[in-house]
């Protein structure tokens, strides 16, 4: 057994060098090692006697510790079957000789045991390994390197997907533009085939046809004799014979269809050549629809349902010519969709001329398909962008026609309860035929229900929109006395008179004398009430006329300030006695006039408020203010009107509070504050009963008023020459420029009445401010309203012309109505054009917050707007586009002003709204509306008051002008002659 031994030192580089497998199926391997008689071991342990291994053993046990073995398998030597037959045919034989191998199991069993340890060392270190890194897992480290390595990598992976995404993108835009490209090129060459499938098809077809009409080739004179004749042709068929009948019957069809289009000769050229009316009534000839309906029948243009001569589709094709030839006539703007759509226009037109030309008989007179697609095409692009013009066009027209409509009701509705009956039948029979056409054209354009549901949306808010009238029973006082009978007529003095009563004017209109005077205008200085000539020229304007309390109310507020100060400067030197009689006699006197004598609540004041009765309190130092206020503040809700109930309340409550000496004065300010709009109320109410009287007899009030000023040299007629004369002579000349070379007949010179509104128009649309030199006597009353006219029309100049700036710098349509931006820039110029710095910038950030406009646009518009405003600021106009509109105002004005009858004045505002849209004023309707009817009621009443003034003048200037009409006219022609040979010179 000595002699098998290995040294000690071998077993574990053995061992080391082999897995767990390797080694049971090195140990299985050894009891599969055959005995052989010389390998016996001797049972003497006395010999020495050493014997090596075998070779395959020793190539077992020393084999390279680089070289591993193979783990036995179920193939194996040891596992098969003739290794355990073996095993047992040689246990016989092993059981013998088993004593003699204890020292070989002895050593195996040590190797066991020495593996078996040495792995259980190794999971042991194994165990220590996975505890101390589980260990080290858990303990929380001091640096926060993981967390940002984790957040490093969410970030990579966030920037690889989207880096993954946008190359995606790209990918996928690179391959629908590939697509594109390649469906683009397999259509064109689609088309190249086709192209040269026809052009092969048509020199074959050529060919044909000169084999078919062969020349006879050239012979001697002397025919030769040939036996041999042509091949005879085969004789037609039935069928075939009608198809070439049928197919020559359609060319020659085709044929008298290009023919009749072509003897129409409609080009651009001759279109551009026609005025408009002329080639507009061409085109609606029956002849050239019908033609025009064959033509585009074979080109493939004529949509089903749409056959019939004058179609849709039809006037659709020839407005193609119509806007090329005429764009100006039949474009309302120059925008970006007109220019779009007259460039869809050129090529529809270019594609079918040149298509239309290529026709011929070798053609058969049919377009090839390359040619049919292109003109189908451009046919299919310029119908779209004429339907989307259209639609914006008619959108426009409806706005426009539905804003006439509800302008022709305002109409009515100012003068249905203010004319007499058959004036008021006029109108309203004017307006109805009016509106009855207006709603027509609606209908058509917008559809029935649509139509209807605008009209009456318009017409709810412009009600509704309208201020309405205050009720004549809210300002009367609740003991007024009866209103006069005014049936009887009376004299023109008493009407003054009773003029006088009901306003309590201190002055009548005779011609007082100097210290009368002097008081009297002073008076009327601190008077609520206005003259008795003012008072009847703006009751015949206006029938319900008030008197309105603004222009001196400051006046008398201060004037009572005053007064109540100077009473508490006298209550601190003690004169509060006197001061107290005068205050009390001042507030008896103005309640008094309110009161009718006999009256109750009269005799109530008059015993109440006695001054000799204040004095004794005072001298025996009873007198209280605070009875004295609470007198007074029980009868002031009876002697108020209904409206004045809340502000009479509120003094009333603050009357009966104590309160010391500033605080007593405070309340006798409030108290007249109170007491002048009382009597502001009374006043108004005695005015209201007596108006129906007063305007009857206003006209001849009026002008024996004008004519004891003429008299007394108070006034002249020197400026209403100078301005009659200067309308006289603004009507000749525009009469001459139109006709130079008319006679001068009395039929073609202008009348007085155009003169007159010639001259009142000019007076009122002018540029701010209104000069003494340019108002007539006979329109003074009317200064004001003249004033507040030229400063509405230069508003409305300006407003419209920043409107039209912003509209064409963003490509809109003119005549669209921006109203809300309109409205409020009208508001914000109400009290000035530059006295703010920031008006101009907020007028375009009203402009930007409604109209989204690049940064560009925006810094034009700017100074568009403060060089507008500058020159609004200053009245003079320099601006192309505010001098244009200026004018165009004023031409609209005058055409409306100037209407004779009610049917004119119907059909002039019928037409309106229309007019302003064409100006570039469309959101202007309403203000000037009421700028036409101020001037119309201005200049019927003047004519009526001062109507033989204005006949002498008239007949004055016409003496003068027939004087020098001779040498006028013909300087005129000598200039004019003189122009024109200087023209054809040039």
């Amino acid at each position: 057994m000595a002699s098998w031994e290995t040294p000690p030192g071998d077993l574990p580089i053995m061992n080391r060098s082999l897995s767990d497998s390797e080694a049971d199926a090195q140990l299985a391997a050894n009891d599969d090692i055959p005995e052989e008689p010389d390998m016996i071991l001797s049972d003497d342990p006395s010999s020495g006697q050493v014997f090596a291994p075998p070779p395959r053993i020793a190539a077992r046990f020393y084999r390279p510790s680089n070289n591993r073995r193979k783990s036995s398998a179920a193939s194996s030597r040891r596992n098969s079957l003739s290794s355990q037959h073996s095993h047992q045919s040689n246990r016989s034989y092993r059981s013998s000789c088993q004593s003699h191998h204890v020292a070989q199991h002895l050593r195996r069993a040590s190797i066991l045991e020495t593996r078996k340890a040495r792995l259980a060392d190794r999971a042991a270190h194994a165990e220590q390994v996975r505890l101390r890194a589980a260990r080290a897992k858990a303990t929380p480290r001091n640096s926060n390197s993981e967390e940002r390595a984790l957040a490093a990598q969410q970030a990579r992976e966030r920037h690889l997907a989207q880096v993954a995404a946008a190359c995606a993108e790209e990918v996928r835009r690179a391959k629908k533009v590939a697509e594109d490209m390649k469906e683009r090129k397999a259509a064109e060459e689609r088309r190249y085939r086709l192209e040269m499938e026809e052009k092969l098809a048509e020199a074959e077809k050529r060919r044909l046809e000169y084999k078919r009409n062969a020349r006879r080739p050239r012979t001697a004179s002397s025919p030769v004799n040939d036996t041999k004749k042509a091949p005879a042709r085969p004789a037609l068929s039935f069928e075939a014979a009608a198809k070439r009948i049928q197919e020559a019957w359609r060319t020659r069809s085709r044929k008298h269809i290009i023919d009749a289009w072509s003897e129409l000769g409609l080009s651009i050229d001759k279109v551009h050549d026609t005025s408009f009316e002329d080639i507009t009534t061409s085109l609606g000839d029956e002849n050239v629809l019908v033609t025009a309906e064959k033509v585009m029948s074979l080109f493939g243009l004529l949509p089903e349902g749409d056959a019939t001569p004058g179609g849709t589709a039809i006037r659709t094709f020839l407005s193609a010519y119509l806007i090329l030839g005429h764009p100006a006539q039949v474009l309302s703007r120059d925008g970006d969709q007109e220019q779009d759509l007259i460039t869809k226009a050129k090529d529809l037109v270019l594609s079918f001329e040149s298509a239309l030309s290529k026709l011929s008989a070798h053609t058969r007179y049919l377009p090839s398909p390359t040619q049919l697609e292109t003109v189908l095409l451009a046919h299919g692009a310029f119908v779209a962008a004429f339907n989307d013009w259209k639609a914006r066009d008619s959108s426009a027209l409806i706005e426009t026609m539905v804003a006439s409509f509800v302008s022709l009701d305002t109409i009515w509705q100012s003068v249905k309860d203010a004319t007499i009956d058959e004036v008021a039948n006029e109108y309203k029979e004017g307006i109805r035929n009016n509106q009855i056409i207006l709603l027509s054209k609606i209908k058509k354009l917008a559809g029935q229900d649509r139509a209807l549901v605008l009209i009456r949306k318009a017409i709810r808010e412009s009600r509704r929109a309208r201020p309405k009238k205050q009720a004549p029973e809210t300002v009367r006082p609740r003991v007024a006395l009866d209103p006069p009978a005014s049936g009887s007529p009376i004299s023109e003095e008493n009407a003054a008179m009773q003029t006088a009563a009901a306003s309590q004017l201190e002055a009548s209109d005779s011609t007082p004398s100097a210290d009368t005077h002097q008081a009297n205008s002073l008076s009327k200085v601190f008077s609520v009430v206005p003259s008795n000539r003012v008072l009847v020229h703006e009751l015949s304007i206006d029938k319900e006329y008030m008197i309105d309390a603004s222009p001196a109310a400051d006046l008398r507020d201060a004037l009572n300030r005053e007064l109540c100060n100077a009473m508490r400067i006298g209550f601190e030197n003690g004169e509060g006695a006197m001061w107290t009689v005068a205050m009390a006699e001042n507030i008896r006197a103005k309640l008094l006039r309110l009161l009718k004598p006999g009256n109750s609540m009269h005799t109530i004041i008059s015993d109440t408020l006695d001054p000799d009765l204040i004095n004794r309190q005072c001298q025996q130092g009873i007198f209280s203010y605070g009875q004295f206020f609470s007198f007074i503040a029980n009868i002031l809700p009876k002697l108020c009107a209904p409206v004045r109930d809340s502000q009479v309340k509120v003094l009333a409550d603050e009357l009966q509070e104590e309160g010391t000496l500033p605080e007593m004065v405070e309340k006798l300010f409030k108290l007249l504050h109170v007491i002048d709009f009382l009597s502001l109320d009374y006043s108004n109410f005695l005015l209201m009963n007596a108006a129906p009287t007063l305007i009857k007899e206003a006209a001849g009030y009026e002008q024996r008023m004008f004519a004891q000023d003429l008299e007394a040299g108070t006034i002249t007629l020197k400026r209403t020459r100078r301005w009659w004369r200067s309308a006289a002579i603004n009507m000749h000349t525009e009469a001459d420029r139109r006709d130079p070379w008319n006679e001068p007949n009395p039929v073609n010179r202008p009348t007085p009445q155009k003169i007159y509104a010639r001259g009142l128009v000019d007076l009122a649309i002018a540029t701010p401010p209104l000069k003494d030199s340019e108002l007539p006597e006979t329109l003074e009353l009317d200064r004001i309203r003249i004033s507040r006219m030229r400063s509405d029309a230069l508003r409305i100049t300006t407003i419209g012309g920043i409107l039209l700036t912003a509209k064409n710098l963003l490509k809109r349509d003119v005549r669209s109505q921006w109203k809300h931006e309109a409205n409020r820039m009208w508001e914000t110029l109400k009290d000035g054009y530059l006295k703010d710095p920031a008006t101009p910038s907020k007028i375009l950030s009203l402009l930007e917050s409604s109209h989204a406009m690049p940064p560009s646009t925006r810094a034009q518009l700017s100074s568009t707007i403060s060089r507008l405003l500058t020159q609004a600021e200053s009245g003079k106009l320099s601006d192309p586009v505010m001098k244009v509109l200026f004018q165009r105002l004023k031409a609209h004005i005058f055409n409306r002003v100037s209407a004779s009858s009610s049917g004119e004045r119907v059909r002039a505002a019928s037409t309106a709204t229309e007019s302003l849209a064409t100006t570039g004023l469309p959101e202007f309707v309403n203000q000037v509306g009421d700028m036409v009817d101020q001037l119309g009621k201005v200049s019927e009443v003047d004519r009526r008051a001062h109507g033989k003034w204005y006949e002498e003048i008239a007949e004055e200037v016409d003496r003068l002008a027939q004087d020098g009409e001779v040498l006028t006219r013909s300087s005129t022609a000598e200039s004019l002659a003189a122009g024109t040979e200087s023209s054809s010179s040039e």
